[in-house]
């Protein structure tokens, strides 16, 4: 059965802003200038104000955003980077590219994120970076990871893909590491109608060599440096970015009324409904469930019977993937755990109370 409620609909956001999105395709359009042009460097500055950074660099991807940020940083064959095993297989993929090795501490089972209590125990001579995930919009916790890696002179950065516009005790995640990358995908918070990405940071040096890295390794063209990437964001998803941008924290609210909705109506529901601590403001990219007792598949199967449309953010464990099978790592529980509970349910911003309530009914019915 094709889905009746998607897990994502974007339209009713394109819709709102059709005649400011549509003029300003038109006006790149006419201009002819389509890599590297005005709105792109607009878009950057406008992006660090929001941000409260001093660079905002557009690139091709969330991904690419990493890479770069931990080539600039200096990672390489043989170093340690730190980071969950709950999350996208690109986090890990960014440093593996350089010969580093991934080092795994358990998520907090209520935020899904890295669980900052360990991280000081895995770290080694060898650790040379942490990379934490502020996963489904709820940002780790910060304050005191900023603490370990200063005390121990190692480098973070942040994995915002899923986290535009969440706040960290009023400041924006990607401002608080040495630097932070964000994925402009077309189902993010604020998403480009293809791929996109950025990364920021107030280091210079940092910001520099990665302003280097996306253009082929160059400051100065024809005279490379070193070996860098093709990773320039289109002049075209610039400017549909931009005419986005003065609307994401109204639709991020937007979200946070959804699953405000959703947590009322799910009460007295056997799930786990999403946490939010006191140090964040959750942007809910996902709203996602936990469904004890090994029933999450055949929930999931029943409700797409039933026409919803729901997603499993993740169904493996990073340090479970193929591509670690010669590795060895210790037992993460609480991420294994969340491998068979996690369920996410539709969320948008302008989703409708009575959608939310087939999509709760649905789930009452399948939880029989």
């Amino acid at each position: 059965m094709a889905n009746k409620i998607p897990l994502l609909d974007t339209y009713p956001e394109i819709e709102s802003i059709w005649d400011d999105l549509t003029a300003k395709i038109q006006e790149v359009l006419k201009k002819g200038q389509f890599i590297m042009g005005p709105n792109v460097k607009e878009f950057e500055a406008e992006m660090a104000s929001y941000l409260g950074v001093k660079h905002a660099i557009a690139c091709n991807s969330g991904t690419d955003a990493l890479v770069m940020g931990v080539q600039a940083m200096g990672i390489g064959p043989g170093d340690e980077v730190i980071t969950t095993p709950f999350t996208f297989f690109a986090t890990t993929e960014s440093f593996g590219h350089f010969g580093a090795v991934p080092v795994f501490v358990d998520i907090d089972p209520n935020t899904f994120n890295l669980d900052v209590a360990q991280v000081e125990k895995k770290i080694t001579s060898k650790t040379k970076l942490i990379i934490p995930v502020h996963l489904y919009g709820h940002a780790v916790d910060m304050d005191p990871l900023v603490e370990i890696a200063k005390k121990h002179g190692i480098k973070i950065l942040e994995d915002c893909a899923q986290a535009f516009g969440c706040e960290y005790k009023g400041r924006k995640v990607t401002s608080i590491g040495d630097g932070g990358a964000l994925s402009f995908f077309p189902s993010k918070n604020m998403g480009a109608c293809g791929d996109g990405g950025m990364f920021v940071s107030n280091n210079d040096e940092i910001a520099a060599e990665v302003r280097r890295l996306r253009v082929h390794g160059t400051a100065k063209k024809y005279f490379n440096e070193v070996i860098g990437y093709n990773s320039r964001l289109d002049e075209i998803q610039a400017a549909i970015l931009r005419v986005k941008l003065p609307h994401i924290d109204e639709w991020n609210e937007g979200r946070r009324k959804v699953a405000a909705r959703y947590n009322q109506m799910l009460k007295n529901v056997h799930v786990i409904t999403p946490y939010e601590a006191a140090y964040t403001k959750h942007v809910y990219h996902q709203y996602t469930i936990r469904i004890e007792g090994g029933k999450r598949d055949l929930v999931q199967a029943k409700l797409s019977e039933n026409g919803i449309g729901t997603f499993v953010y993740y169904p493996v464990s990073v340090d479970k993937l193929p591509v670690y099978s010669g590795l060895k790592f210790d037992k993460l529980p609480n991420s294994d755990i969340c491998t068979t509970q996690a369920l996410s349910l539709p969320i948008w911003p302008k989703m409708t109370e009575d959608i939310q309530e087939v999509v709760v009914n649905s789930l009452k019915n399948a939880l029989l």
